[in-house]
């Protein structure tokens, strides 16, 4: 009796990584969700038949539950990453090192395919702690496991984000809509279309060892954006330009609070436009047409209109993207 291909996503309970999962079960694999807290996990379980989907307790930062993870897996994608430090998980162990962890034992483990999940403007020469912590993962990515895939979405958005949802909400709260770098860049790309770009590098044999950078079909500026966001949340709210000096200060002081919601390293990275570079492989490369965000974003913006404006009909999980 044939035996069902196996499936290791790291990181496989978060924003992306329920997408994915979602996708890998449709094609008929055991999906093991690699996780710190399989519990939180488990709303992926009706995603697919019974016992097809498996929360387990992994931490890229320990050798042995990666280990166990990867075992007799046919192929895995790596989805972990923090915008922002703590004491327990820094930059360099859960992005550098744990991909590191995670490429090497996936190559002793005879894994056919990896994904690793990085970011534009990974670089390991950044200013930006973030940025070149990525950058650093991809390097030890490609010695461990050469013909792993790499993906750098841009801002990724969909019905659970955290960045048009989070301005959305300051909308609602505040008298004015502060800026900072508003004239960066940015190429924000459909949380399913990468989705489809993690499938579409599983699946097609010309991917291997190739990095694709993901990004929608239009670039917008930071002010463009929260302009679409007002807009959209019918808020008549003033975009007020924050100075820099003003923005590192309170990064300094935010940067302490619960939910870190700035910190100095996130302005490094705000500085810099976060676009496909000129020339890059993306998602048409993979076969899939980019989605706008006016297609999508307005859907789940609108319950941050006043009076809760016209409330989306909610969809359950399992008939999501």
């Amino acid at each position: 009796m044939a035996t069902r291909s196996v499936a290791t996503v790291f990181g496989g309970s978060g924003f992306i990584g329920r997408y994915v999962v979602k996708r890998l079960a449709r094609q008929g694999y055991v999906v093991r969700v690699a996780v710190r807290d399989p519990e939180a996990a488990l709303f992926l379980k009706p995603l697919g038949a019974v016992g097809q989907i498996v929360p387990l307790y992994a931490s890229v930062r320990e050798e042995g539950t990666v280990h166990r993870a990867v075992q007799e897996a046919n192929v895995v994608v790596n989805l972990v990453g923090v915008l922002a430090e703590s004491a327990a998980a820094s930059f360099q162990a859960v992005h550098t090192e744990g991909a590191e962890r995670i490429a090497r034992l996936s190559a002793e483990a005879g894994v056919q395919r990896l994904v690793h999940v990085s970011a534009i403007g990974a670089d390991p020469a950044s200013p930006s702690k973030y940025a070149s912590s990525k950058g650093k993962a991809e390097q030890a990515v490609r010695v461990a496991f050469p013909t792993a895939t790499i993906l750098r979405p841009s801002l990724v958005f969909g019905l659970e984000d955290k960045f048009f949802n989070r301005f959305a909400e300051m909308a609602r709260l505040l008298p004015f809509m502060p800026v900072i770098s508003g004239k960066t860049k940015m190429q924000p790309v459909y949380v399913c279309d990468v989705a489809d770009a993690v499938m579409a590098a599983l699946t097609h044999e010309d991917t291997q060892g190739k990095v694709y950078e993901l990004g929608g079909p239009q670039v917008w500026t930071f002010r463009e954006i929260l302009a679409f966001i007002l807009k959209n949340t019918r808020r008549d709210r003033r975009l007020v330009d924050i100075p820099m000096g003003l923005a590192r200060f309170q990064a300094s002081v935010m940067q302490h609070l619960p939910g870190k919601p700035l910190t100095p390293d996130q302005l490094l990275m705000l500085e810099q436009d976060n676009i496909v570079s000129p020339g890059a492989a993306g998602l048409t490369d993979l076969g899939i047409t980019p989605t706008p965000v006016e297609l999508v974003v307005p859907t789940y913006l609108s319950r941050f209109q006043p009076g809760g404006g016209r409330r989306p009909v909610a969809v359950p999980l399992a008939e999501q993207g």
